[in-house]
């Protein structure tokens, strides 16, 4: 699925840059070597990454 209709940045190719960069929406787009052009985008595009961050985060255990 396009995130970003503007960029061509599919929901992968966000959650990975996520993985492996730190920022906003507008951070993991500049990872990528592009920048929002309208948007529309940004909202759903912040709330991917903050799910793939806390996903992907390990978990700790309570002594």
């Amino acid at each position: 699925m396009y995130i970003c209709i503007c960029n061509a940045i599919r929901e992968e190719e966000l959650r990975e840059t996520a993985r492996r960069t730190g920022g906003d929406a507008e951070s993991v787009y500049a990872a990528l070597g592009k920048r929002p052009n309208c948007g529309q985008c940004l909202e759903e595009a912040d709330d991917l990454i903050f799910e793939e961050r806390n996903c992907a985060a390990p978990k700790t255990v309570a002594a």
